[in-house]
């Protein structure tokens, strides 16, 4: 059987049915860099069926799981913004696990898309909770939490402690569910949780968030200098804004580690080291050996090569309305009760992405 085939939710009961005994997970946001790499994880950690759930399209993109080949894995049609969808999916398949990574991820399209974020990151999650609760309340939930429901911090680095003060339509999306998943999980004893993720990144990550933006621009350049071209520069906005990166592939097993615990918990995950974006152009550029240097300030500021080639500016268009300008993960309470770590350096990540995209552009 294609396993990339959508199925309806009637055959995939069907197919759960077949599978009596066996461990049941339900992910959300398959095709998506977390969900992705999450699918990767249990079908080589776990004896889990997977069912990934997936909107109906008329242009299907599977780039992410097409190298996926495995029978114990389905794709099910699935809409987070349906909550009769939700209710049937859960009803049907009694998921063990339920692990929520779709959602309206991009924080600069908040603003223009709010009531969309909004409906995606926060009421979805008060209907998985609802369909949990009634159809299988020994399920263990995970709903993907964001380091930017800290947003407007007022100590660094940033724990489990930390006030929620989201700058974004985003960060205040992931700040309610929050409180959803937590009134849930006290009032009718749920294993319902909500990691906060700090920025975590990877060669699946999509085009329009700004890490992949510089790695795939790098890649061009590089090509296009090789090539003796013009080159197309990259436009970014804030480059001064501190974060704290991670490899996308690191996190998803802490997530499983939450979700495993004994009680249901929630952790910080990150690095614990903060870069701006002005340092991950730089490094991206290194790792393609392309020497530069930054001048000018603010919105003045560029990135140019050592003949003088631009190859970074400021566009004004890519600022936010409310800007976070840092974020900085304590994540010393999961590295000690769980032992969890993350493996990937910021070099090892950068070079990651931009060897990628560089061999993907040649």
């Amino acid at each position: 059987m294609n396993n990339l085939r959508v199925l309806s939710i009637q055959e995939a009961k069907d197919i759960r049915g077949s599978y009596k005994g066996s461990q049941i997970i339900f992910v959300t946001g398959v095709t998506g860099q977390d969900g992705s790499h999450m699918v990767d994880y249990l079908l080589k950690n776990t004896n889990a069926i997977i069912f990934g759930g997936v909107r109906r399209l008329s242009v299907t993109n599977y780039k992410n799981i097409a190298h996926i080949k495995n029978d114990r894995f389905y794709l099910v049609n699935f809409d987070l913004t349906d909550a009769h969808s939700i209710s049937l999916i859960v009803e049907k398949l009694q998921p063990h696990y339920f692990i929520n990574f779709a959602s309206q991820s991009f924080v600069g399209s908040s603003w223009d898309l709010a009531r969309q974020t909004w409906q995606t990151n926060c009421t979805a999650v008060l209907d998985i909770l609802e369909a949990i609760r009634t159809f299988m309340p020994q399920c263990r939930f995970y709903n993907a939490g964001s380091s930017e429901e800290f947003g407007d911090v007022v100590y660094s680095p940033q724990d489990e402690k930390h006030p929620l003060r989201p700058r974004s339509p985003y960060g205040a999306s992931k700040a309610a569910a929050r409180m959803l998943v937590k009134v849930y999980r006290e009032s009718y004893k749920m294993f319902a949780i909500q990691g906060w993720l700090f920025n975590h990144e990877g060669t699946r990550r999509g085009e329009e968030f700004v890490t992949r933006k510089i790695s795939k621009g790098v890649a061009r350049i590089k090509k296009a200098l090789n090539s003796k071209i013009d080159i197309k520069t990259i436009e970014l906005g804030n480059i001064n804004a501190k974060r704290d990166w991670s490899d996308a592939e690191d996190f998803v097993h802490g997530v499983w580690l939450m979700l495993n615990n004994a009680e249901p918990k929630e952790y910080v995950l990150s690095s614990g080291v903060t870069y701006t974006i002005a340092e991950f152009v730089e490094t991206a550029f290194e790792i393609a050996e392309i020497p530069g240097i930054w001048i000018g300030e603010d919105e003045h500021a560029k990135f140019v090569s050592k003949d003088g080639v631009e190859l970074v500016k400021i566009n004004p268009m890519y600022y936010r309305p409310a800007e976070v300008e840092l974020l900085l993960g304590d994540s010393n309470l999961v590295r000690r009760e769980l032992k969890w770590s993350p493996k990937t350096t910021f070099y090892e990540l950068v070079s990651k992405m931009v060897r990628r995209d560089t061999c993907e552009d040649e």
